[in-house]
């Protein structure tokens, strides 16, 4: 309960999901409110080794943060809007939502390579669905393979075969090195010794060194928020996926903060909300609701407030990215919700229906299916 005007407010205890909260804090602590965070591991950070889809129940990641709201332990839950259900309880409500971070998808590979020049049959990491059969639409040679971890993790992952290589090659190169102490013709393959090299590394890197190598990924895909938000983006290469053709996840890039209604509901709306974003995320995922399959078809919604409309993309595929349904609509601001559902109707009759109806026979028959969107911070 709130003690002595200090907002509490639940938090995922990730690194990115901490980073996240803190940026919500600092916000209203601009608006002189005394934040506490509060850190509650969820069932979905507990279950390291299963895929999303595994953990039943939409909102796996989000579902115990809200019930400390419920219970009266928290005034209020921060969440990436990404991993919200479009359901909730009545009593709770969507408090506030924050000026949305960059909302596309980034390409990281360890020299910056774009995703048109990657080798034919390249190897890309990524836990989603949605960008799976987005990648494939683009690249049908790529392999696809999932991909899951914190952000720090999967740049591990992606980074350590390439530098485990090269610590291998400076390490023999040092051995010969030494073998010819005294021999005025050798010329050294390195100018550097092996420690003065891993010396130099970034803290990410010399973490990657010693990670376990279980696949050698070319390339792995990521929100672009959450990269910047971890305060990693500037450790490596990357490059924007267009949200034209890559066509982000729901909320993705977006932070909301659930409480139940009353006045310390209205307090925070009034101090952090952001009705562009609030405007922009509402027909997002009003057209997921409708749509449904979220969390077992490969959909992306993305809107952006353009003066008195708001354009809207959907691209729903199978998910194999060969059968799609895409389209784009100017919907009036005033009704955006209701033009959103509109929307949602005419591509349900256009064939988004079906491919979603597909690819839920397939989740159920598949005993190993590829994972869905899934918090990059856990």
């Amino acid at each position: 309960m709130r003690t002595r005007g200090t907002l509490r407010l639940a938090t995922r205890g990730s690194a990115l999901a901490r980073r996240q909260a803190s940026l919500v804090k600092e916000a209203l602590e601009d608006r002189r409110y005394e934040v506490e965070l509060v850190t509650v591991e969820t069932t979905g950070d507990q279950i390291r080794d299963e895929l999303i889809h595994r953990l039943g129940k939409t909102g796996a990641f989000v579902r115990e943060l809200d019930e400390r709201v419920l219970e009266g332990d928290v005034d209020g839950a921060i969440h990436s809007m990404k991993d919200m259900p479009t359901e909730q309880p009545e009593e709770l409500i969507t408090a506030a939502i924050p000026e949305r971070g960059r909302p596309g998808d980034v390409l990281v590979t360890p020299e910056g390579t774009t995703l048109d020049d990657l080798p034919d049959g390249a190897i890309v990491g990524t836990s989603s669905l949605r960008r799976r059969a987005q990648l494939l639409s683009e690249r049908a040679d790529l392999e696809v393979e999932p991909l899951r971890g914190n952000v720090d993790t999967r740049l591990e992952k992606l980074l350590a075969p390439a530098l485990q290589a090269e610590h291998q090659e400076r390490s023999e190169a040092d051995k010969e090195r030494k073998g010819n102490t005294g021999n005025d013709d050798f010329e050294p393959e390195y100018d550097r010794t092996v420690d003065e090299w891993f010396d130099d590394l970034s803290e990410l890197e010399k973490q990657a060194l010693g990670r376990e190598v279980e696949t050698a990924y070319d390339a792995i895909v990521l929100a672009e928020a959450g990269l910047e938000r971890s305060g990693l983006a500037h450790y490596v290469d990357y490059q924007q996926l267009p949200t034209g053709t890559f066509v982000p996840a729901p909320g993705q890039g977006a932070l909301a903060v659930t409480a139940t209604d009353g006045e310390t509901a209205r307090e925070i709306q009034s101090a952090i909300d952001h009705p562009r974003t609030r405007v922009e995320t509402t027909v997002e995922r009003t057209l997921l609701a409708e749509l449904g399959g979220g969390c077992i078809a490969p959909i992306g919604i993305y809107a952006v407030v353009q003066g008195e409309y708001v354009h809207a993309s959907v691209h729903v595929s199978d998910r194999e990215g060969e059968e799609s349904v895409t389209a784009s609509r100017d919907l009036p601001v005033e009704t955006h919700v209701e033009a959103a559902r509109e929307f949602a109707n005419d591509l349900a009759d256009r064939g988004a229906a079906e491919l979603i109806e597909s690819a839920r026979e397939d989740a159920e028959s598949d005993d190993d299916p590829a994972p869905e969107d899934q918090p990059e911070g856990k």
